[in-house]
């Protein structure tokens, strides 16, 4: 089973400028693979596969052009899987399955350094290092993460990236599978909410972090950082300030971003850790349309804080290492509306009513747990493999 690790690495300044110079040169390869196939276009050719672009480019075009010859200087792997990529960009969008291919902007981007083991020597992790070819071994700043090469894990491939001031490292491993038994025969039912974040049938509840005043102060300082960066783009404009502090001002709210975002993704981490954690035969979620409720102006903000989609990806590859059975319920089941002891479904039920009160037999409860405990016994459902 191959599985992803990400950690924080702690480049030397050498290195740095490696890294920075791949990622560089991997945008610019892969902005000029989507112009050639565009202007392949305009003059009524056919379009470039990646491979057929990647044998033009090394024999006609690089030869030809002697100011583009720092493109041979970074990783030929890294180039190749920019082009790659845009090759699948091409191919996704021909399916119908994704807008037309983009250019990639400098620093707002997700360009990624990428490198593969071809040797025995390559790709080597101890527990403060792990050794990429082309770098040499770096630093890695979390120790004994990545599980190390002396107890037999091999790295097949991994990524380096940039974001915010900081260098990040991505490796797949094949680690082999355990086959774990869950002794629990009882299932959890989870309703996801905006209240709270997280509602379980076996009573547990997980709050909406968004709401902690922890996170309320972080968003309180990157309104007053932004309110600074706005204002400097103005009085570059007027002359009376220079590009490099506007640089500055960017990345101090850039950093404020990421740090919000590794609060909410440790918390998503730690709340699907506790709830597997408890060994259920199944889990139950309901398919949200995600899409359709960011369209909502008033509730968009805080449904993209809550991160539903990455909740419900998370949950799938954690439900498949622990061999525990996700099902996933139609988004048309009236779980709020249904009364969980006699059946009766309240089609007058409103939002702001957070207490379910059956009309038929007198059953109180509250809205949420009501939802998960339908969620539970919902008998029509899809099993996720």
């Amino acid at each position: 089973m191959l599985k992803s690790f990400k950690t924080e690495i702690n480049p030397t300044k050498k290195q740095i400028i490696k890294i920075n110079k791949t990622i560089g040169a991997c945008r610019y390869i892969y902005n000029f693979y989507i112009a050639h196939n565009k202007e392949l276009y305009k003059n009524g050719e056919k379009f470039i596969s990646g491979k057929n672009f990647s044998v033009w480019l090394n024999n006609e075009y690089l030869p030809n052009n002697p100011d583009k010859h720092w493109i041979k200087e970074v990783s030929s792997k890294s180039i190749k899987k920019s082009i790659e990529d845009g090759n699948t960009a091409f191919l996704n969008f021909f399916k119908h399955k994704s807008n037309f291919p983009k250019f990639k902007k400098k620093n707002n981007s997700d360009v990624k350094m990428y490198f593969v083991k071809n040797n025995e020597n390559d790709c080597l992790c101890e527990r403060h290092k792990i050794k990429v070819p082309t770098l040499g071994w770096v630093r890695l700043k979390e120790k004994g993460y990545i599980p190390t090469s002396k107890n037999g894990f091999i790295i097949k491939s991994g990524t380096i990236s940039y974001k915010a001031g900081r260098y990040y490292i991505s490796v797949l491993i094949d680690i082999p599978e355990q086959n774990k038994q869950n002794n629990n025969k009882s299932g959890i039912g989870i309703d996801l909410g905006l209240k709270d974040f997280v509602i379980c049938s076996n009573g547990f509840i997980y709050q909406n972090i968004n709401k902690t005043n922890n996170i309320k102060k972080i968003e309180k300082k990157l309104k007053r950082e932004q309110r600074k960066m706005s204002r400097k783009i103005i009085s570059i404009k007027k002359g009376e300030s220079t590009k490099k502090n506007f640089v500055k001002q960017k990345l101090k709210v850039q950093k404020l971003y990421q740090r919000l975002t590794n609060i909410r993704t440790d918390y998503l981490n730690k709340t699907i850790n506790s709830i597997v954690k408890t060994k259920p035969s199944f889990i139950v979620i309901e398919d949200l349309n995600v899409s359709g409720m960011m369209k909502n102006k008033h509730l968009s903000k805080a449904v993209a804080q809550q991160k539903f989609f990455e909740f419900k990806t998370k949950l799938i590859n954690k439900c498949k290492e622990n061999n525990i059975e996700l099902r996933i319920v139609d988004r048309w089941y009236p779980s709020s509306k249904t009364c969980h002891n006699c059946g009766h479904i309240k089609k007058d039920l409103k939002l702001k009513d957070r207490t379910y009160i059956c009309s038929e037999c007198g059953y109180v409860k509250d809205r949420d747990i009501n939802a998960s405990l339908n969620l539970r016994d919902a008998k029509t459902y899809t099993i996720i493999q």
